[in-house]
């Protein structure tokens, strides 16, 4: 794998936090997968805004999309989403099932899927957010060899589920929201 797969996890005041990260991105991005906390009918809304602003694909995740370059992968709201390997390919799975950490889809049921399949091949972002959906998912991304990024205090809205993560050990870079977009582009490409 060239590029290793940036998986990322939001909530409150992570429209605002995704929006800055991604209108730094070049067109050549490496693979995005997203969990964002919207209420249903909102991640549409929201991928195709953000589709008709950024120079690369912004999608609401489908069963059997393939995780790829060149594209971001938002997790519907209602359904989890995890990514699995199908041959040599990456896709998205998703699926109902019950609330994890209070929410679907969940960061957690992402970032534990991110792990178990990527192993060093990721890096998580953990960004502004209410509770503590994401923090395990990232601990184990982290013990998988996963590199991992939380945003800083300062430039959260709610710094919540970074510090739950950066407590438990699961961050290994805490970041302002302006280092962010260049930092990660970078990990994913060592």
């Amino acid at each position: 794998m060239a590029q290793k797969v940036i998986a990322i996890g939001a909530s409150t005041g992570g429209v605002e936090a995704l929006e800055a990260i991604f209108s730094a991105f070049p067109e050549d991005i490496p693979p995005v997968v997203l969990v964002l906390h919207m209420p249903a009918g909102f991640t549409q809304i929201f991928a195709t805004r953000l589709d008709l602003k950024m120079p690369f694909s912004v999608k609401e995740a489908k069963g059997g999309d393939e995780v790829k370059a060149g594209q971001v992968l938002i997790a519907q709201a209602g359904k989890h989403m995890k990514v699995v390997k199908r041959g040599a390919k990456l896709v998205a799975e998703t699926h109902v099932g019950p609330k994890v950490q209070w929410s679907i889809p969940s960061v957690d049921v992402l970032f534990e899927s991110i792990a178990e399949e990527l192993k060093n091949q990721a890096v998580g972002l953990i960004l502004t957010g209410m509770g503590s959906d994401g923090a395990r998912g990232l601990l184990k991304m982290r013990e998988a060899g996963a590199v991992t990024v939380g945003q800083d205090e300062k430039t959260c809205v709610i710094y919540g589920m970074p510090k739950v993560a950066m407590d438990m050990g699961a961050v290994t870079h805490q970041l302002p929201l302006d280092k962010i977009a260049e930092t990660i582009l970078r990990l994913a490409k060592q």
